[in-house]
């Protein structure tokens, strides 16, 4: 049992400690706090708290997510997944290998507590732009997904570019959810139920796995995409409303498009999944954020899927900006949204296949 993968350091623990208390004030105070007026863009109102956080991060100098070398904003994105997760929620949890292509992936199960199982698993894929992220980065989500939603969690450290570049992710969420589909009764996990799901990038290699899954005859059971990045081909709105200022910028897209080689291949459906012919017809939860740069594409797929007949619940998050899934511990408002999502995450996860209705809320 593993019920902590990491060990915050004093100055962690009190920089979210007071993160945590300022993000209690009224938010009149918050708004103060930030030094500008409300912002509001694409007739969209960032929440006080996340506009906070915004004005701190920049007060405090933090590095953007791009950096000279992938293995040094892999550091820096670890040190602020640190500093903003609170302490590990108790679970069973037991790492295990993945075999891909000759390499040994690194892998995190997430049982849920409670009765009533075998409960479903979702194959969980990190964001961080193909080229950054980790097991500990996403421990704390992963955690809040398995105990809030009730289904079994198997987290995937897949390949990191650009020491192993495009396809190498794609090929690693292919073999790890083949492994889940043999190993899911070992588990403890519904062998029925098994579904595929990831932030950012992660939602990027879930839906290309749900592609090619489908494509040999063993589609997953749900997908489960947050904030995805699913076309590299086409710019639309939010790319420019948020290109700076929110946590995930422009810049930091191209970069990690060059880490992963595939500036030049936005038309290849394994880097734009909304480009494929045709998607798998699984229950699908699609979440975006308000302030992200990525969602105008998120709800671009899910309207895809719909239209295709898929059953698909897509749900944009007022206020909030990519990343918000990291920010449980210290944003009442990122918790209350996760909270939301996991809500979803149950219910479809759920869902007998073919079943539910397209919605948009």
């Amino acid at each position: 049992m593993n019920v902590a993968a990491w060990k915050p350091t004093l100055r962690d623990r009190l920089e979210r400690l007071m993160a945590r208390v300022l993000l209690r004030l009224p938010h009149r105070t918050l708004i103060r706090l930030s030094g500008k007026p409300q912002i509001v863009v694409d007739g969209q109102t960032l929440h006080p708290e996340i506009q906070f956080l915004l004005a701190a991060r920049k007060l405090r100098n933090a590095h953007p997510l791009r950096a000279e070398t992938a293995p040094l904003a892999r550091q820096r994105m670890l040190a602020e997944s640190r500093r903003y997760a609170g302490d590990p929620i108790a679970l069973v949890v037991h790492d295990v290998r993945v075999l891909s292509h000759g390499h040994v992936l690194a892998a995190r199960h997430y049982a849920p507590p409670g009765h009533g199982g075998p409960h479903p698993l979702l194959v969980f894929f990190h964001g961080g732009g193909f080229a950054l992220g980790d097991l500990e980065t996403h421990d704390e989500a992963c955690r809040i997904l398995c105990q809030r939603a009730g289904v079994h969690v198997l987290s995937v450290a897949y390949r990191l570019a650009p020491e192993h570049p495009f396809p190498a992710a794609i090929e690693d969420g292919e073999s790890a959810f083949r492994w889940a589909l043999e190993n899911a009764a070992s588990l403890g996990a519904d062998p029925s139920r098994v579904g595929v799901g990831g932030d950012s990038a992660g939602g990027n290699i879930a839906a290309v796995v749900s592609q090619s899954a489908r494509a040999h005859g063993t589609p997953p059971a749900f997908q489960f995409l947050v904030y995805p990045a699913v076309d590299r081909h086409e710019t639309r709105p939010s790319h420019d409303f948020f290109a700076e200022g929110y946590f995930l910028e422009r810049a930091d897209i191209d970069f990690f498009n060059r880490c992963y080689g595939t500036t030049h291949l936005s038309l290849d459906e394994r880097v734009s999944p909304l480009r494929a012919g045709s998607p798998p017809a699984v229950p699908t939860v699609v979440i975006t954020a308000a302030f992200d740069p990525l969602r105008d594409e998120g709800e671009a797929y899910a309207a895809w899927l719909a239209e295709h007949g898929t059953p698909t619940v897509l749900r944009r998050m007022p206020g909030m900006i990519h990343g918000f899934i990291n920010l449980t511990s210290v944003s009442p408002a990122a918790d209350l949204a996760v909270t939301e999502i996991a809500r979803l995450l149950r219910q479809t996860s759920r869902a007998p296949r073919g079943s539910g209705s397209s919605a948009q809320c």
